[in-house]
C-alpha cells in the first residue's frame, strides 16, 4: 500500500509537470501553469519519502523527482532572489509617477481601507478592478480629487475605474474580445509633458468550460500595442495568468517588456486569503525605456488579491543606464502575435489608438 500511494504521487506530479508542456488552450491544462512553486515543495516531500521505498522504487522515484522539481525551479526560478534582476531601481524624483493597481473583489465593502490606501500611497495613476456601481459611488472622496476618471461599472466581476491627475490625450475602455471583459487603452503625459501609454488589463481567467484563447488574445494584443508606439507603455492588471507561463514570456518578449520582479520575488498577489496557494497574476510591466523606482504588493483589505503598487519615471537615459535590453524578437514570435490578434483587431469597432 506504501508502494502505491508513493507511486500515485510521483505520477501524478510528474504528470502536471509534464502536461502544461501542450501547446493547448484546454483550461485544465493551462490551469497547471500556476502551482509550480506548490508542485517544487511536493516533489521535494516524495523525493525524501523515495528515499525509504524499496528495491528499484528507492532510486526511480527519487530520479523522477529531482527532474520535477529541477524543471519546476528552472520555470520559477526568474522571479527569486537568486536571479539577477533585469531592472535596477531608479532614485525617486520629482518626475516620478506612482501607480497603484488593484482587483477590489467586487463583493467587497471595505472601501474605507482602500479610501486610506490611496490617500497614503496617494498614486498618479489609479486602476481598479471588479467595480460594479457601488465602487465608484463608495470612492467619490477620492476620485474626485483626479482630473480624469473613465468608469466601467459592471456586475460580471470584470468592471473598472481608471484614474489620473496626468495631462490626458486618451482615456477609454475598449472590448478585445467578443466577451464583456473591458480593457484601459490610455495615453498620457508625464509631469515634463512626456507622452506614455497606459495598457490596463483583467482577462477572464481559466476556469471550467472556458478555455484562455480571449485572455490570451488580450494579452497579445497589449504586446502588438507596445510594438506599435514608439513611446515608452505600461501596462498593468490582473492577468489571470502566471508571470512565468509561455503566453506572460511571450507577451513579454514580443512587446519588448521589462518586468521589475525579476530577481527580487514574486510578488504573489492572490489568492491574498490562502497562503499556501497564491500565484502572481497582478502583473506591472514596462518597456525599456522607463525606470522603474519600486514595485511593492500592499497589504490585504479585503479582497482575494493584494494591491500593487509601483513607482516609475520616464527618463529614457537614466533607464538606458539602468536596465537590460530585452533580446530581438523572430519573425515566428511576430507571426504568433499578428495571428492571433488579427481577430482581435476586428472587434474594436471604433479603430486602434
Amino acid at each position: 500500500m506504501w508502494l502505491i500511494i508513493l507511486w500515485g504521487l510521483t505520477s501524478i506530479l510528474v504528470s502536471v509537470t509534464i502536461i502544461p508542456m501542450l501547446d493547448t488552450n484546454i483550461w485544465w491544462i493551462r490551469l497547471m501553469d500556476f502551482p509550480r512553486l506548490q508542485i517544487a515543495i511536493a516533489g521535494v516531500a516524495v523525493l525524501a519519502a523515495g528515499l525509504f521505498a524499496s528495491g528499484p522504487s528507492r532510486l526511480i522515484v527519487p530520479a523522477l523527482m529531482i527532474a520535477v522539481c529541477g524543471y519546476q525551479a528552472w520555470r520559477i526560478h526568474p522571479y527569486t532572489t537568486l536571479h539577477r534582476p533585469e531592472m535596477e531601481l531608479a532614485a525617486d524624483a520629482q518626475d516620478s509617477i506612482k501607480i497603484l493597481s488593484f482587483n477590489v473583489l467586487m463583493e467587497n465593502d471595505r472601501y474605507g481601507a482602500l479610501l486610506d490606501m490611496i490617500v497614503r500611497f496617494d498614486p498618479d495613476i489609479l486602476f481598479l478592478m471588479e467595480t460594479d456601481q457601488r465602487w465608484p459611488d463608495a470612492l467619490a472622496p477620492a476620485l474626485n480629487r483626479y482630473d480624469t476618471v473613465v468608469s466601467e461599472p459592471l456586475g460580471n466581476h470584470y468592471g473598472m475605474v481608471f484614474a489620473t491627475r496626468l495631462s490626458v490625450d486618451d482615456a477609454r475602455v475598449v472590448y478585445l474580445t467578443e466577451s464583456d471583459t473591458p480593457s484601459l487603452l490610455a495615453q498620457l503625459r508625464g509631469r515634463d509633458d512626456k507622452p506614455f501609454r497606459f495598457v490596463g488589463l483583467h482577462p477572464r481567467p481559466p476556469v471550467p468550460g472556458q478555455g484562455t484563447q480571449e485572455r490570451d488574445a488580450q494579452i497579445y494584443y497589449a504586446a502588438r500595442f507596445a510594438r506599435k508606439a514608439n513611446i515608452p507603455l505600461i501596462a498593468a492588471g490582473d492577468f489571470n495568468d502566471v508571470a512565468w507561463s509561455d503566453t506572460s514570456q511571450t507577451f513579454k518578449h514580443v512587446g519588448q517588456y521589462l518586468d521589475p520582479r525579476i530577481g527580487r520575488g514574486f510578488f504573489a498577489s492572490f489568492d491574498a486569503r490562502r497562503f499556501w496557494m497564491r500565484f502572481p497574476i497582478d502583473q506591472i510591466y514596462v518597456t525599456a525605456d522607463v525606470a522603474v523606482v519600486s514595485v511593492e504588493r500592499l497589504e490585504f483589505i479585503g479582497s482575494d488579491h493584494f494591491p500593487m503598487a509601483t513607482t516609475v519615471r520616464l527618463d529614457a537615459s537614466l533607464a538606458e543606464r539602468l536596465n537590460t535590453a530585452p533580446p530581438p524578437i523572430s519573425e515566428n514570435e511576430q507571426e504568433l502575435i499578428d495571428r492571433s490578434i488579427r481577430q482581435t483587431r476586428e472587434t474594436l469597432g471604433h479603430g486602434e489608438m
